[in-house]
């Protein structure tokens, strides 16, 4: 009966991690299934487990307060860990301590996290976690202190980056690049790379080195080509949302959409950037 006694064994979550994830890791630091120890908690679940990041979990007030107590993390301290969602209505609203599995459209689901960072907050089971990239950033987990990234959730491990130093080159600039600029420069890049345009043979090196460095990647269905885009575009993608961010609102004269050109083909480290005309980047210099 509740209330039971707090966990003896700590096991700390980390940032932005979801909520499956946690649940799954505390369960397996006690050698317990996340739905047994739910039901050791008097949390009545609903919906189909699966695991994360397939699937994560929604908690309702009662149920995120009797989890608090027995991993003894204040509640506000759960609260900003854990990745939040927007529970739907019939758990939100409830006073009982209830829960729901519910499915993760693959383009949402969280990232493995670094390996190392794992073992730091659960020393009792090494288990992996998954969180969400951070808000208003490109689709990607790096930790420069440890040198491991996580870009598609198909990896069934972080990828080791010592071999491309420039992942973790980029730093945020003293104003963040917005989410519509990220957008756009998410959107061109990726045109670029699957176009085999402009930064074709560097990001093809560095794919053969991410390749190379990290042989525990499926070869398929998808192809390392595709799971891991985003990673390869990555500094360049900062780098155009940088450059996208700073634009007038209103459309660039051609002296102007010029001298663009030039600056960004010199941050891009381009001899020259000469887009054609169906190039996205056009498209975004004439938009208002």
């Amino acid at each position: 009966m509740w209330p039971s006694q707090p966990g003896a064994l700590r096991t700390r979550p980390l940032p932005r991690e979801s909520a499956a994830s946690y649940l799954t890791r505390l369960a397996g630091t006690y050698q317990l299934t996340a739905a047994q120890l739910l039901d050791g908690l008097n949390i009545a679940t609903t919906g189909t487990f699966a695991s994360p990041p397939a699937t994560d979990i929604h908690l309702s007030a009662e149920a995120a307060h009797r989890l608090s107590a027995f991993t003894r993390i204040p509640p506000a301290h759960l609260t900003r860990a854990l990745a939040r969602q927007p529970p739907p209505a019939s758990i939100g609203m409830a006073r009982a301590a209830i829960a729901r599995w519910q499915p993760v459209p693959p383009a949402v689901q969280p990232l493995l996290a670094c390996t190392a960072c794992t073992i730091r907050r659960s020393p009792h089971q090494a288990a992996p976690a998954w969180s969400h990239p951070a808000p208003n950033s490109p689709r990607i987990m790096i930790c420069t202190p440890h040198q491991q990234a996580s870009s598609d959730a198909r990896h069934p491990a972080p990828l080791d980056i010592r071999p491309v130093p420039e992942l973790t080159r980029p730093r945020p600039t003293a104003r963040r690049a917005t989410t519509a600029s990220l957008s756009w420069a998410s959107t061109i890049t990726t045109r670029w790379y699957d176009h085999q345009q402009h930064l074709h043979q560097r990001w093809l090196t560095r794919l053969d080195r991410l390749t190379d460095a990290n042989p525990h990647i499926p070869p398929g269905p998808a192809s390392p080509a595709l799971t891991c885009r985003d990673l390869i575009t990555y500094p360049e993608t900062l780098i155009l949302a940088t450059a996208l961010d700073r634009l007038p609102p209103h459309p660039l004269t051609r002296a102007q959409q010029t001298a663009f050109l030039h600056n960004l083909s010199d941050r891009l480290r381009l001899p020259r950037l000469a887009p054609a005309d169906h190039d996205l980047l056009w498209q975004r210099l004439h938009a208002r």
